[in-house]
């Protein structure tokens, strides 16, 4: 199923802190904390659910070129509208968040042409947000 009707997504992800990851995403993505016990908490990231679940360590398998970047896998993220990506970037700088790679233009003058930025919340999760001129091309090749 995909557009505009598509159903949210959920994602479980690790986290070693619940108070750091509770101010890094209600604070500097602004998303609504949900329901939460003493090892979880749900936030509304656009209408999509993130469940932060408590855990003693992450793992990370490492990285991957993509355009000369090594980017961190795993990842996950939203793909915004343009204006949308650039308010985040303003935001982000106001409040003084520095991002793992970018903000940058990648695969510029490809189809896949992308604006894109890695950041990492409090327990090391790399979040990707990226933005398409034309969103009619997220998934051309």
């Amino acid at each position: 199923m995909s557009g505009p009707l598509s159903p949210p997504f959920h994602l479980a992800f690790a986290v070693t802190d619940l108070e750091a990851t509770r101010a890094f995403y209600c604070e500097v993505l602004g998303c609504t904390a949900g329901r939460s016990a003493e090892r979880w908490i749900d936030f509304d990231l656009q209408g999509h659910q993130l469940s932060a679940h408590l855990t003693e360590s992450l793992g990370d398998a490492g990285r991957n070129l993509v355009d000369g970047d090594g980017v961190p896998i795993p990842h996950f993220g939203l793909v915004l509208p343009w204006e949308a990506w650039q308010e985040l970037v303003a935001t982000l700088e106001a409040k003084g968040v520095v991002c793992e790679l970018g903000p940058r233009i990648r695969f510029e003058g490809e189809v896949g042409e992308q604006a894109t930025l890695f950041l990492r919340d409090p327990s090391g999760n790399a979040l990707e947000f990226k933005s398409f001129k034309d969103p009619r091309k997220l998934f051309a090749s």
